[in-house]
């Protein structure tokens, strides 16, 4: 399998991801975004179809990535629009996608995404940093510190740990997001960048992943970090 990580993602979580048989596609800097995001995963990447090995990448990419894609058998589409450095012009490709359902702040979904998921039940919410903002657990039940995330998708009937804001670290700002604390490699095992044993919230996660059979695995061992999210194909 293979995942995207942000460039500075340091060598003991590297090392950890392989030891877990993943092939390491980093996402380079985006000169068009501010230092904090400007590797993250979840800015200028998306996941549209895993079985498919397809995703949507900003247009900027350089073509060194775009060949390490082509090399690794993953097909793209490019975003129409360029990211910018300010919101909302950074979201744009920043949105949960699940099996049935697309969620994000719709004003501003890149076109050439949105267009893909119009066979979906589409979502709208106020937060534009969806998907940092949402870490799923499996197709129904996500942890989230945002209430419209929350206020939305519980009238779907979806299962939702609401966790209050903060202790997790992105350098440059005030904290970062749990869904850019890591991804889940399969749908039993869920990697963190950085341990749950060191975040405020941890007890509570660790027993909403129980209920759904998840194991935690940490990549390193201090507080959680935001790193833009752990994408694997």
């Amino acid at each position: 399998m293979i995942c995207f990580i942000d460039y500075r993602t340091n060598e003991e979580e590297r090392k950890s991801l392989k030891s877990l048989n993943l092939s390491l596609i980093e996402i380079p800097p985006c000169d068009n975004l501010y230092e904090a995001i400007n590797g993250h995963v979840d800015i200028q990447v998306n996941i549209l179809d895993k079985n498919k090995k397809k995703i949507i990448i900003q247009k900027e990419m350089p073509e060194t990535f775009k060949n390490l894609l082509i090399k690794n058998n993953i097909s793209f589409i490019e975003s129409k629009n360029s990211l910018g450095y300010n919101y909302p012009s950074n979201i744009s490709l920043n949105s949960l996608i699940l099996n049935n359902y697309f969620v994000h702040n719709l004003k501003f979904t890149d076109p050439n995404l949105l267009s893909t998921q119009k066979s979906k039940i589409l979502i709208n919410v106020k937060q534009g940093y969806t998907k940092c903002s949402s870490l799923i657990v499996a197709d129904k039940a996500i942890i989230t510190s945002d209430k419209s995330i929350y206020n939305s998708l519980i009238k779907e009937n979806f299962d939702i740990l609401l966790l209050p804001p903060g202790d997790i670290i992105l350098e440059g700002l005030n904290y970062g997001f749990i869904g850019g604390t890591g991804g889940l490699i399969n749908k039993n095992i869920i990697a963190f960048f950085g341990s749950l044993d060191n975040y405020l919230y941890g007890k509570e996660i660790k027993n909403f992943l129980a209920k759904y059979n998840v194991k935690p695995i940490y990549l390193s061992k201090g507080k959680l970090i935001d790193r833009g999210s752990l994408m694997v194909l």
